[in-house]
Formats: structure tokens, sequence, C-alpha cells
């Protein structure tokens, strides 16, 4: 296909659906396989494809849009530090960065951050934080550390996140992996508790729900256990809140529900509200000052840009009281697709989640389509969502979604999923 990129860039020139779809196909990568709708606009919990057709978008880029499309306030913010300096790196000190640092370590309570950029990279920081705190303080000999992991668990796709995969897709032909890593079953403490008596092992490094795998939500007590069983046997509980945290649960930390504060917690997605890319780790001074100058660190992490967009973004969480919207509004959503669909159809089996964060398991085997199906026609009925593991549909709308707007959008599934039952 011929094309005037200059034109395209400019706006001068424009392209329907298939013909974008069609660019990336032929000059990118194959590494994903997208819903077949074109993005150009979003605002609150709408999109908008090129043709003008809306969308209530239920996925909010997996949890990175709690606050909505393009908040006003987080971009004002992004204007208006882009304006004044972007970037200086970490070779020289900038006018936000230690503001940001106060802010979030107290918004969150912890003594400090170490800012990255991307989620993956965030718990990149905390593996290495919890091996440099096995050698320095708990005496682990030298590069005898360990880090358990629970099977199922997704942080990304660097060869140190998919070193602790169990998803062939992520793992088959990228090794060699990573070594000193140890998986055990996700849910099970006693195979947590027999793992744990090694004196080798560094920490637990867990998300409070494993989104990725279908928003897997893990028996009541089984968090605050692991967090106890990791103090009993000096080990660290890293919270792996990428998609859980930042109000997505119903709570500022899913970790918060369940009454205890994680040694070491993991940030990004929604810490800027979609805008760019920002994460952060948070954690002890006795921890984070294991790391020297030198041993670690980042380009663009800790920007000047980056940082005030957070402190933006998370001023928008607090000031209208996301939280407890999800958390109302999940309740809702799960009473919803429980007595429309569970209750009343063979075709959905069930409906878990916390807050807003919510899947529907489909009676369909990993290796059928029907999920894609359903959201092939969710989209044609004006709702964007993905299936994850071929059978499991993920919701997650923005948290700034009213009421209205939600019962609208059930309406739009139960609709769409009963339409499949007819076939």
């Amino acid at each position: 296909m011929g094309y005037n990129l200059k034109s395209m860039l400019t706006g001068t020139q424009t392209y329907s659906s298939a013909e974008l779809m069609a660019l990336e196909d032929q000059y990118g990568a194959h590494n994903y396989h997208p819903l077949p709708v074109v993005l150009s606009r979003g605002e609150g919990v709408f999109v908008w494809d090129v043709e003008g057709n809306r969308y209530y978008d239920f996925l909010s880029a997996y949890s990175a849009v709690n606050q909505g499309h393009c908040h006003p306030r987080i971009i004002n913010a992004l204007t208006e530090q882009a304006q004044k300096l972007t970037l200086t790196s970490r070779a020289f000190y900038n006018d936000v960065l230690g503001r940001y640092e106060k802010y979030i370590t107290e918004y969150f309570g912890y003594d400090r951050v170490l800012p990255m950029n991307t989620g993956v990279e965030g718990g990149e920081t905390a593996v290495k934080l919890c091996r440099k705190w096995a050698y320095e303080v708990k005496g682990v000999p030298a590069n005898q550390a360990k880090i358990i992991f629970a099977t199922g668990n997704f942080w990304g796709r660097t060869l140190a996140a998919i070193s602790s995969s169990t998803d062939p897709s992520s793992t088959r032909n990228f090794g060699p992996y990573m070594p000193g890593y140890v998986l055990v079953p996700y849910n099970d403490l006693a195979a947590l508790e027999e793992a744990l008596q090694d004196p080798h092992v560094a920490g637990f490094m867990v998300e409070p729900i494993q989104g990725e795998a279908g928003v897997v939500v893990p028996d009541e007590g089984y968090l605050r256990k692991a967090y106890e069983l990791c103090k009993q046997n000096n080990a660290l509980f890293i919270a792996d809140e990428v998609q859980t945290g930042i109000a997505r649960t119903g709570e500022l930390l899913c970790c918060d529900h369940h009454g205890f504060k994680p040694d070491i917690v993991i940030l990004g997605k929604a810490l800027s509200g979609g805008v760019l890319p920002v994460s952060a780790v948070l954690t002890s001074s006795e921890i984070m000052l294991t790391i020297h100058p030198g041993e670690h660190g980042s380009t663009y992490g800790g920007n000047p840009l980056a940082c005030a967009v957070a402190m933006a973004a998370l001023d928008v969480i607090r000031d209208e009281n996301l939280s407890a919207n999800a958390q109302r509004l999940g309740k809702i959503f799960r009473q919803r697709m429980q007595e429309d669909l569970v209750d009343k159809t063979d075709l959905i089996t069930l409906v878990r989640g916390m807050g807003l964060l919510n899947a529907i398991v489909i009676n369909d085997s990993e290796t059928g389509d029907l999920g894609w199906q359903i959201c092939l026609k969710l989209r044609d009925n004006g709702l964007l969502a993905k299936p994850t593991h071929g059978n499991i549909i993920r919701f997650a709308p923005p948290l700034v979604m009213t009421e209205e707007q939600l019962h609208e959008c059930c309406d739009i599934i139960v609709k769409t999923v009963l339409h499949f039952t007819e076939e």
C-alpha cells in the first residue's frame, strides 16, 4: 500500500480502519493480536474509532486508564511541564523529582521510592532490591538468593519476567532463563510455607489478584497469611500492584483489603493515568538504601514530565474518590453478571473479581474461540473488551464510570452473551 507519511502524520490525509490495520501488519512486529478496531480519540469512559464510532472502554489499557481517557487535570499537568522541562537524566537534579518523591511516599506510607518507567521495570527493580537486601542484610551467601513466585503470574515479557512464567507462549524459544527463581502454586499456603524453609529465600513476589491469568482471586486470608509466613522466615513480601493498585480493586492498594503493608510495592499503569510510562517501587529505607550509585537506574526514570503527571494522576484518584466508586460499582457489576448470566445460562460459569477488576468465565475450552467471538460482537454493540486464555473475558472500565453508564454496559454484555445462547 502506498502512502504519504508526512501527510499522514500531519493529518492532511485520512485512512480507514482497514488501511491502518494493514499498515501495522505490513511494517510492525507481529507480537500482538489486537481486536480489529482502530481507535483515534478517547475521553472519560469512551473511545472513538477513526470512522467516528463510539465505544465504552472496558479494558482501560489493562488498568492504566483508571482515571479515564485524557483526564483534563492530568493533561494539563503534562502540557504545563512539557513546556518547561521534560528530561535531565539523573546526571543532574531537577526541580520536580524531589517533590514527587516526597508526595508519593507520603501518599502510600513508605520511606522511599525508586522511580522507573514501565511496570516490568518496576518488577525488575523489586527483584534486584530483594536480592541486594538478601546479601547485605539477611546474609545470604553470594549468588545464592532465591525469590519465590506463584504459578500463573504475569509481570511482563523481559527475560527476568518470563523466567518466572508458566505460560508457554511467554517462554517458548526464549531460554536460557534467569536462575534463582522458585515457583509454587498460587493460593497454596502449604507450598509457600515449605518453600520458605530454605534460608536462601529472599522474598515472595505475588500479584494480589492475578490479572493476566484471568482475574484469579485467592481465598480469603491467603495474602495476609502469606505475608505472615514471609515475616516468620525473614523473607520480603513483594506486592506486584501494577494492575491491582491505584484504586482498581476498591482500595488504594489491593493489599489494603487484607490489612497489611507489603515490604515492597510495585506500581505502574494508572500511576500516570495512561498518559506516559511511569512506574515506581516503594519500600523502607533499610531495603532501598542497599542500592548505591551506579547499581541501578534509567535515563528516563524520575524525569520531570513523568513526576508532574504522576502527582496529578494520584491527585485525581484521591480527589474524585475513585476507590469508593470502584468498590460500589464492582459489586453492582458482579451482581448483574451473576443474576443475568451465570444464574440464567450454562454459557457463563462464573463471574469473579474485586472492585472494577472482573472477569466472566465462558463454558468453552481454552483452545476455543468463543471468547474472541463474543468480544467481536461486544465491539459491534459498542463495548470493547478482550479475552484472556481463550475462555475468560476481563472487564475493567475506567473508575470514573457512573452507575447509569455501568448498567448500560451490563445491558450490552448480557444482550451480547445471550445472543450466543440462541445460536
